[in-house]
């Protein structure tokens, strides 16, 4: 019987791509490996991994694809799309238990690695007898909040958008209340209760796998490893392996921008992108326009229907030499592009855990400068102009580009031979054999 590792990623566009580029890299060290990736239907429509599956599917036979059955949810008033997601994957856990017995027929299956957000699939893990490990898609910053979050439930009865209040949480700079995902930020929503059950859950894993490298957050993996974070009870092995980036299809999608690109002065544009739920009322739209026409700098921006009309190839217009500043919705993804382009950043959030990466990228790794918005998440002309000439005209934004610069340096040198994210990798698949 050939060895197996089974993987299990969430549905969310930018979780499952990274999960995906963990399993090649996993058959770079180990390639006599099948690996096997069970594939849940979103419960919202953002984005399809169709023909990203399929261009994986024809260069990679050693990985194959399982598709669950679909999970219709009840019709509920809910507008969280964390909680959606949450509740799929938890009414998919007979078809995941269905899934590792059928591939175990086959397959002696060594481990099951899956998204955070895929915690209630641990349960079968343990009953089959296989280590399951958790695979975090953000940073580890991140990481160090949601291991320590069952610690800050039990020392308030107050929701985090009551609070009005600085916390100081290990291995992170004091994070503002208000800087939580709306998801959590109330203690009565569902999400908060999925997130909390998450957080128990990372004791009773076998290790969590990282989307980062150790140099970028130090600190936060210190606090982590030094028990920290998790003070009443076992923290599991963490393996930092990033970034882990989409390397092939750079030039897919839009190629008319690239060829723009070439014939602008080399860093001297600024490159929009904000992921792919973020949507901007028209209000916003004037306001961001208003202010990159006054700033006088060179742009790129991708929003749907507005500008560049199809998607961009990110990663190739991150690393092309025109472009000198990237503004960000802060998804973990386009962060580590950026980081390992060289690229600075103007952190924008929009949703889920960005407010927090933005803390991070501003006061913590300092390779950001902060996009200020009102109470509403309104971000005027004037801010946008103001932060962008920032960026790339003044002293601060030199400094946030050298210490980019730095970062990208460092995050070759982790995925080069003998570099910390290559030495923790090869610790984990070695793991796996004994």
């Amino acid at each position: 019987m050939d060895d197996a590792v089974v993987m299990f990623p969430s549905p969310a566009i930018g979780h499952f791509i990274s999960m995906v580029e963990l399993g090649k890299l996993i058959l770079t060290f180990q390639p006599s490996l099948s690996i096997h990736i069970l594939i849940v239907s979103a419960p919202y429509s953002a984005g399809s991994t169709a023909s990203y599956v399929a261009d994986v599917a024809a260069t990679t036979p050693s990985i194959s694809f399982h598709r669950l059955p679909t999970i219709t949810l009840p019709s509920s008033t809910n507008t969280h799309y964390e909680t959606l997601i949450f509740e799929v994957l938890s009414l998919s856990n007979p078809h995941v238990h269905q899934a590792l017995l059928s591939i175990s027929k086959t397959h002696k299956i060594k481990t099951f690695i899956m998204d955070f957000f895929c915690f209630f699939s641990l349960s079968i893990a343990s009953q089959l007898n296989i280590p399951g490990y958790f695979f975090f898609t953000s940073g580890a910053g991140c990481l160090a909040a949601s291991m320590y979050f069952p610690t800050l439930h039990q020392t308030t009865t107050k929701s985090f958008k009551d609070m009005n209040t600085f916390l100081n949480l290990p291995g992170i700079p004091p994070i503002s209340s208000s800087n939580f995902s709306s998801a959590v930020s109330d203690r009565k929503n569902k999400a908060y209760e999925y997130f909390l059950d998450m957080a128990y859950c990372f004791p009773k894993s076998a290790g969590v796998i990282v989307n980062t490298f150790a140099v970028l957050e130090a600190r936060a993996l210190k606090a982590i490893s030094d028990g920290l974070c998790i003070p009443d009870s076992t923290t599991p092995p963490v393996y930092c392996t990033g970034p882990l980036i989409v390397t092939n299809n750079q030039t897919d999608g839009d190629t008319e921008c690239l060829n723009w690109l070439e014939s602008q002065p080399s860093q001297s544009v600024i490159f929009l992108c904000f992921g792919s739920l973020g949507l901007f009322s028209m209000e916003q739209l004037r306001e961001i326009a208003s202010g990159l026409e006054r700033s006088g700098q060179r742009f790129l921006w991708v929003e749907k229907g507005l500008v560049v009309k199809s998607w961009a190839p990110q990663v190739a217009v991150l690393n092309h030499k025109s472009v000198g500043g990237f503004v960000t919705h802060c998804g973990w993804n386009s962060v580590l592009e950026a980081v390992s382009a060289g690229v600075p950043m103007v952190a924008w959030p929009l949703y889920a855990e960005q407010k927090f990466n933005r803390l991070m990228l501003v006061e913590e790794m300092k390779i950001a400068l902060p996009m200020k918005e009102d109470e509403n998440g309104f971000v005027t002309g004037l801010e946008v102009e103001k932060r962008v000439n920032e960026l790339m005209q003044s002293d601060s934004g030199k400094s946030v580009r050298e210490r980019t610069i730095a970062m990208k340096n460092a995050a070759k040198a982790a995925l080069s031979e003998g570099g910390s994210s290559r030495v923790a990798m090869s610790r984990l698949v070695e793991s796996w054999k004994h």
